[in-house]
C-alpha cells in the first residue's frame, strides 16, 4: 500500500500559505488515526492537523517553515505500524538448566559484598559454593582505589551565562495584526473618548444570583455579557456608530454580531458573537467562554472571525486602568474596558466608595461625530448602572 501524503488543508479563498508553527510528533514516530500532528499558523488563524491513518511518520519540512495550502509536509508508511506475521506466534519455551540453591548464609555473603555465588568456583559437594568460598572470593578482589587529594579536586566550570538576546521571525498573525492596527492608524480619523461607570448594580446582581446562575447554566455570570446586551441597545439609539465606510459610501449595518477580543499566545484575535440582540446573558457567556478557548487552542477558524461591526476589549482582566484601543477595520469604532477599581464618588452631595470602571470609546470622526460618541458611551453606562432598562427597552 503507497504511503499516505499528509498535505495543507484549504483554509479559505484569502489564505494561501502559512507557517509551521510547530509539530507534536518527531520524525519516525507512530501515530494513531486522528492524532493532532502539527499546528499551522495564518495571518488569520492558527489550525491544527491531524493524521488520517495510523502508521509511521516521514517528516518533509521543519517547524517554522513557510508551506502553501495543498503541499505535502509528512507521509505515513500504514504498514510500519503493524507486527509482522512471526511476531504474533508465542516464541517457543526455554529450558533452562537446573540450578542449585545457595546456603542462607552464601547469600548473606552475597547481599553484604555484592559479588554474585555464581561468578565463584564452589568447592563444595557437586561443586556448591560454600561460605568459604564466598569470603575467600571477597579478600582476593582488588581494593578501590582511594579518593583523589583535596588539592586534585577542580573547581566546577561555571555554567554559561543565557544569552542577552533572543531573535525569532515575526509569526504570520502577529505580522497580519501589526499591519491592520497600523493600517487602521494611518486611514482612519481615530478618536478617544472616556466616560466613567458605576458598577455597583452589576456587582450586586451578580452576587445574588450568581449561584442560581452556575446550577442553572454550569457557568459563572461575568461582566461580558452586560457589555454586549449594553452594547447593541446602544448601537441601536446611535446608529451612525454600527456603520462603516466603503470608498466614499456609508454602509449602515442593522445587525449586531459583536467581536470580543481574545489574548492567545500567538496574538490578539476577535471571534465574532452572532445576533447578540437575540441571545440571552447565559447564551452570551457560553458562546464567549466556548470562542475563547477555541481561539487559544488554536481551533477557531476563519469564519468565527468575519463579519463582525463592533468589537468590544477588556484590558481590565490584566489590570489596565485606562487606555485608547485601536479600532478593528473595517469597523467604525470599538469600546475598552478596564479594572474595576473601588474609588469615592460623589453621589446625592456624599462622598461613597463605589467600585468605578474607566469606559474608553475609539471611533473613526469621519462617521461618528462627538455627540454621537459621548451618546453612544452614556447609553453604555445607563444600562450598566441600572441593568432594568435592558428589559425595559429604555
Amino acid at each position: 500500500m503507497p504511503s499516505l501524503e499528509v498535505k495543507i488543508p484549504p483554509m479559505g479563498e484569502s489564505i494561501a500559505s502559512g507557517i509551521i508553527a510547530k509539530w507534536h510528533v518527531r520524525d519516525g514516530d507512530l501515530v494513531q488515526k486522528e492524532q493532532p500532528l502539527f499546528e499551522l499558523e495564518t495571518d488569520k488563524i492558527t489550525s491544527e492537523g491531524t493524521a488520517e491513518a495510523p502508521g509511521r511518520i516521514s517528516l518533509k519540512v521543519a517547524a517554522g517553515d513557510e508551506v502553501k495550502i495543498g503541499q505535502v509536509v509528512a507521509t505515513i508508511d500504514s504498514e510500519a505500524g503493524r507486527p509482522p506475521p512471526s511476531a504474533l506466534r508465542p516464541p517457543p519455551s526455554v529450558v533452562s538448566p537446573p540450578s542449585s540453591e545457595p546456603s542462607p548464609a552464601v547469600r548473606r555473603l552475597a547481599a553484604e559484598t555484592g559479588i554474585a555465588p555464581a561468578t565463584v568456583a564452589g568447592t563444595g559437594k557437586a561443586g556448591r559454593v560454600t561460605k568459604g568460598d564466598m569470603l575467600a572470593a571477597a579478600e582476593a578482589r582488588p581494593a578501590a582505589p582511594p579518593p583523589p587529594e583535596a588539592s586534585n579536586v577542580k573547581a566546577p566550570v561555571p555554567a554559561a551565562s543565557p544569552a542577552r538576546q533572543t531573535r525569532r521571525k515575526m509569526s504570520p498573525l502577529r505580522a497580519k495584526l501589526a499591519q491592520r492596527l497600523v493600517t487602521a492608524q494611518h486611514q482612519a480619523a481615530m478618536l478617544t473618548t472616556f466616560n466613567e461607570v458605576d458598577m455597583s448594580a452589576v456587582v450586586a446582581l451578580r452576587a445574588k444570583y450568581q449561584d442560581d446562575f452556575v446550577k442553572k447554566h454550569g457557568l459563572k455570570l461575568g461582566f461580558m455579557s452586560f457589555f454586549a446586551k449594553a452594547v447593541v441597545h446602544a448601537l441601536r439609539e446611535v446608529p451612525a456608530v454600527n456603520a462603516l465606510l466603503e470608498g466614499e459610501t456609508i454602509v449602515e449595518n442593522h445587525f449586531y454580531d459583536l467581536g470580543i477580543a481574545v489574548s492567545t499566545d500567538k496574538g490578539l484575535m476577535v471571534p465574532v458573537i452572532r445576533s447578540c440582540e437575540a441571545l440571552s446573558l447565559a447564551e452570551i457567556e457560553k458562546t464567549i467562554a466556548d470562542l475563547a478557548q477555541r481561539a487559544r487552542d488554536g481551533k477557531v477558524t476563519l469564519a468565527d472571525l468575519e463579519g463582525g461591526v463592533f468589537t468590544i476589549t477588556n484590558g481590565g482582566i490584566f489590570g489596565s486602568m485606562l487606555s485608547t484601543p485601536i479600532l478593528n477595520p473595517p469597523q467604525s469604532a470599538i469600546l475598552g474596558l478596564h479594572a474595576i477599581t473601588e474609588r469615592p464618588v460623589a453621589v446625592n452631595g456624599q462622598v461613597v466608595i463605589r467600585p468605578m470602571m474607566y469606559l474608553a470609546l475609539s471611533y473613526d470622526h469621519r462617521l461618528v461625530d462627538g455627540r454621537e460618541a459621548v451618546t453612544f458611551l452614556v447609553k453604555v453606562k445607563q444600562v450598566i448602572e441600572d441593568p432594568a432598562r435592558l428589559m425595559l427597552g429604555v
